[in-house]
């Protein structure tokens, strides 16, 4: 991958493509299965943006090493397609845990 350096055209289309990756992972996540009410896809979106930030850049490189096409994406596409799986894996643990919680926690 490309070192970044300090330029901040750089940088900022990194930054872009984390926010991009996220939200589209969200996005496919409220789709495919949509919540019961607005506090789960309010949480939802919350922590499958939030993970996708933080989680994107590891998740990339971690994904382009396993599949081995590292050499073959830019920077802005491994955090792209990471930041998308970050947001979407934050989105199915969130989704799992809430169904348990729900259907497991209620009061005796």
């Amino acid at each position: 991958m490309a070192d970044l350096g300090h330029d901040p055209g750089a940088i900022i289309g990194v930054w872009a493509a984390k926010t991009a990756g996220a939200f589209a992972g969200v996005g496919v996540s409220l789709i495919y299965l949509l919540p019961k009410s607005r506090r789960e896809a309010a949480s939802r979106f919350a922590t499958g943006v939030t993970c996708g930030l933080i989680f994107g850049g590891p998740t990339g490189l971690w994904l382009a090493e396993r599949l081995g096409i590292s050499g073959l994406l830019s920077g802005a596409e491994t955090m792209l397609a990471g930041s998308a799986a970050a947001s979407l894996c934050a989105w199915w643990v969130l989704g799992a845990l809430s169904r348990v919680a729900e259907r497991y926690g209620g009061r005796r």
